[in-house]
């Protein structure tokens, strides 16, 4: 296993707004503030990103602020009839949406005609208050707080390969949940799921493609969970793996996604494989379904698949022993963007 570098404290950027240190950490150590972009124009990109699932169904949220246009996102996902509903609100940014600096103090609230979003902390915990008038042609009403747990989390600070160029970013796995969402008068309970963190902010280069897959659930009543990823940036420093078992984390080095083709393209809904060059990741990953989009905007251009499904396989640990991963629900996704 590659030796990484573990980030200290100190602010994330220096005067020029160039990254002081690149690497990983646990938790979020090094200070950001968007004052201190050295980039102007549409670079910056920043955004909240909480799903949170059972075997049943999923909620994802999304508030994000790319420079050149906000968007606010609520996606439900039925696994059992396979199919998902996507409503994602978009407009100019004529005024910052002013999302905070850090993913662990700081509240977001957006508000617009029709919808609005809440992410906020309040006793310890994260409480996650949105409501959006028309969605499926009924109301979606949704309040739900997530407990976070020790040994859970991976930051990672990645320069890209242009000055100035950065992304930070946060990922929380296993939170649990108390609450439930509501679409008109259907009440669907959550307090059996978990929930996912994503929380960046970077100034990102135009073109980019992103790996990211995440899962939390039980085996043998120990949880079990992992964050697992690659293309944000210039990684050589640290990787964002972590593998979550049972109360405690651990870190690997390298994971490579293997999406099945088929006819010369991509065929995301059969088997995946994840493994990486020690051998100490192998994972299968069957899908049961794609919440897929694409956008062709002239210069904006958007293709992600986020495939939901079970993962089956193991981790080896650095004593040797081998962890089994056993029908655990989680996500895989890849992402375009020219943006």
């Amino acid at each position: 296993m590659r030796e990484e570098i573990r980030l200290t404290k100190g602010p994330l950027l220096d005067e020029k707004g160039a990254l002081i240190e690149s690497g990983y950490h646990e938790d979020l150590i090094r200070t950001y503030d968007k004052n201190d972009i050295g980039v102007k124009g549409l670079r910056l990109k920043e955004w909240d990103y909480y799903y949170i699932g059972n075997d049943k169904h999923g909620v994802a949220l999304t508030v994000a602020d790319n420079s050149y246009m906000w968007l606010a996102s609520i996606s439900v996902l039925d696994f059992e009839k396979k199919i998902y509903h996507t409503v994602s609100k978009t407009g100019l940014p004529f005024k910052k949406l002013g999302l905070p600096n850090s993913s662990r103090i700081g509240d977001l609230t957006f508000k617009r005609k029709g919808f609005s979003f809440g992410f906020i902390h309040e006793n310890g915990e994260r409480r996650l208050m949105v409501e959006m008038d028309k969605f499926m042609g009924k109301k979606f009403s949704l309040d739900v707080s997530l407990t976070e747990h020790p040994n859970t989390s991976v930051v990672i600070a990645t320069p890209f390969d242009k000055p100035k160029h950065f992304y930070y970013n946060h990922k929380i796995n296993l939170m649990t949940v108390k609450g439930s969402f509501t679409i008109g008068q259907s009440l669907y309970p959550l307090s059996d799921a978990f929930s996912t963190l994503d929380w960046g902010r970077g100034v990102w280069t135009y073109k980019n493609t992103w790996y990211w897959a995440s899962a939390s659930g039980y085996i043998e009543n120990k949880t079990i969970g992992f964050n697992l990823g690659y293309g944000f940036g210039n990684t050589s420093s640290a990787s964002e793996n972590m593998f979550y078992y049972d109360g405690k984390n651990y870190k690997f080095s390298d994971v490579e996604f293997v999406i099945p083709t088929k006819n010369g393209k991509e065929d995301y809904m059969s088997l995946w494989i994840f493994k990486s060059k020690e051998a100490d990741i192998y994972l299968e990953f069957m899908p049961i379904l794609d919440r897929n989009s694409s956008t062709n905007a002239l210069i904006i251009k958007s293709i992600q698949h986020q495939v939901f499904g079970k993962f089956n396989g193991y981790f080896k640990l650095e004593s040797g022993e081998k962890v089994e991963v056993k029908n655990v629900m989680g996500f895989a996704e890849k992402v375009i963007n020219h943006w």
